[in-house]
């Protein structure tokens, strides 16, 4: 039996406090034994704008939103229409208004939801310091079914350094909002439990910082950029305490430069940024691909082009993150699949670049990075850092090679300071030694090289995950963001007795022909799933893999997320 979910959005003017309410409302939750899930939308303004804070919660793990919204709270009815799209709603849903601000837009109520009205304002006059915000999240507590003790116990702790008044000021707020809310038409209510087993409250950038950490990354130099800048902010906090160092430098170009710069010296480095600034790095990541320096550059895509809306996500610099160099340039792309994959994926693509000493780029987007989520504590992964490093020259070379033509194509990487191993490092080709040359032979050994040691590492069962049966009528293909609706609607059809395979592409670049045939073996059908107008992922899987003979797509440009039933209303006659 499927479990009990229930969606609430709050939305408001900024600084209304709906994204500090729904921050209560999931750490609340997860007090009771729930699970839960939060992203937000918010304007581009620096200050002022819209704000909204969608919420999914569930008596088991959530990973992503619905097809609509069983409640919505409007604190406030300005600027909601700029986002009233991306809170999609139903006669079943119930839309809370305060009557003080008037009629609700006319666009949230084409829809037809029940309305029902919360007197935020009169509540207020009642309660002194009270803020509006309370009161919504007690009424949302009561239509739920979520124990206000609960908020309160997360009231307390939150406020405690304002003292006893602020706190009592907040609980009056939200005993009103309950009271208020005990006549609003009925939505699905949860059942309050006992937490079972350890669980995070964690967001993609937290966990993929994580991740980074726990693979050995000590130095890392960032410019903050939303969504990215979170990353950098959690890593300045945290990495100092594990003997680690973060530096925020001027601009995009420093940032590459200085990781490349901390990993020639043998220190594990990343960056974090978005699109803008993944294409400044673009000539830098040239030379640390030419000279074979592992790092690592966690892109976290947003709405573009340009500075496009750069407060919501899509998953549109894949063609940047794979082809976006000058020459022909080998290097590792990847892409969590979930909030808790960021942290999974972080640690393996560190120790990959490790590994096979060449940049890597790690496409989240500001769907994963700024979700909040309640998790059961992911398992531990072993990958470490594995770089491979000359100690002195090998016995019968007169000299050392940094730049050896081995049959895995990784040379031992020298530290500099090793004795009788200096070597050059720059974005000149070279030959074996490292020193420069334009002789043809050099230039075509040094690329072999350099490709080599990508398609011929054994990335083992995570290049994709890979969910159904062989035999499947059909396949599913998607990656990062867009991963876990199209889980959910793989669920559903499962329940329909369809049972479809699902792969969705964690290793981007280079691209695995013969596992990907694997995976398709007898599927004559194929549906691509993607957050993109144009179809990036879908042309680079035609470019680079055999795909059925029947292809279809589905197609949805940002900031509208990929939902679960749009998926199944492209299969619709379909299958």
């Amino acid at each position: 039996m499927r479990r009990q979910q229930v969606s609430i959005v709050l939305a408001g003017s900024g600084g209304a406090g709906v994204l500090t309410a729904g921050s209560l409302l999931l750490e609340a939750a997860a007090a009771v034994g729930w699970y839960g899930l939060m992203t937000r939308s918010l304007g581009p303004q620096i200050r002022g704008g819209e704000a909204a804070a969608m919420i999914r919660l569930g008596e088991a793990p959530v990973a992503c939103h619905g097809d609509r919204f069983d409640v919505v709270v409007a604190l406030d009815w300005h600027n909601i229409e700029r986002f009233t799209s991306e809170i999609p709603m139903d006669a079943a849903s119930v839309l809370v208004g305060d009557p003080a601000e008037g009629e609700a837009p006319a666009r949230l109520l084409a829809s037809g939801p029940r309305v029902a009205m919360l007197p935020i304002a009169e509540l207020l006059k009642t309660v002194p310091k009270g803020r509006a915000n309370m009161v919504a999240l007690g009424a949302v507590a009561e239509m739920v079914g979520l124990p206000v003790a609960a908020i309160l116990d997360v009231l307390v702790r939150q406020l405690a350094h304002k003292g006893q008044s602020a706190i009592d000021a907040s609980a009056k707020a939200l005993a009103a909002g309950q009271c208020a809310a005990a006549a609003f038409p009925p939505i699905t209510r949860l059942v309050a439990g006992v937490p079972q087993g350890a669980r995070w409250s964690i967001n993609g950038n937290q966990a993929a910082a994580l991740g980074a950490l726990r693979c050995g990354v000590r130095f890392v130099a960032g410019y903050p950029i939303t969504p990215a800048t979170d990353m950098l902010e959690w890593l300045a906090r945290e990495l100092p305490k594990v003997g680690g160092v973060v530096v925020q430098v001027e601009d995009e170009l420093a940032s590459i430069n200085q990781i490349i710069g901390a990993s020639y010296g043998g220190v594990p480095a990343l960056t974090a940024t978005s699109g803008p600034g993944l294409s400044l790095m673009a000539e830098s990541l040239g030379l640390a691909i030419a000279a074979e320096i592992p790092l690592v550059v966690a892109n976290v895509m947003r709405v573009g082009p340009s500075t496009g809306i750069a407060t919501k996500s899509e998953q549109t610099d894949l063609n940047l993150a794979v082809y976006g160099q000058h020459g022909e340039a080998p290097h590792l792309v990847t892409a969590p699949l979930s909030v808790a994959d960021c942290l999974f994926t972080m640690q393996w693509t560190v120790h990959l670049a490790e590994a096979l000493q060449t940049p890597a780029i790690l496409l989240s987007d500001q769907t994963l990075a700024q979700a909040q989520a309640i998790i059961p504590r992911p398992a531990d992964v072993h990958f470490l850092p594995r770089r491979e490093v000359a100690l002195a020259p090998v016995e019968g070379q007169p000299q050392y090679l940094r730049y050896a033509l081995t049959g895995s194509g990784v040379s031992p990487m020298a530290i500099p300071g090793t004795p009788a191993c200096m070597h050059v490092a720059e974005g000149l080709e070279h030959n074996a030694a490292g020193r420069p040359s334009s002789l043809s032979e050099d230039h075509q050994a040094q690329m072999d090289k350099r490709l080599r040691k990508l398609t011929g590492f054994d990335y083992g069962e995570h290049w994709a995950a890979i969910d159904g049966p062989a035999g499947a009528p059909f396949s599913i293909v998607t990656w990062g963001s867009s991963t876990e609706p199209v889980r959910e609607a793989v669920v559903r059809l499962r329940e329909r007795g369809i049972a479809p395979r699902l792969i969705a592409l964690r290793l981007i670049s280079p691209a695995r022909p013969e596992q990907f045939a694997k995976a398709l073996d007898g599927i004559e059908r194929m549906l691509i799933v993607e957050q993109s107008h144009s179809g990036q992922l879908y042309r680079y899987l035609r470019a680079h893999y055999e795909l059925p003979g029947e292809v279809r797509m589905l197609l949805q440009p940002g900031p509208l997320a990929i939902r679960p039933g749009a998926v199944l209303q492209r299969l619709e006659g379909w299958i």
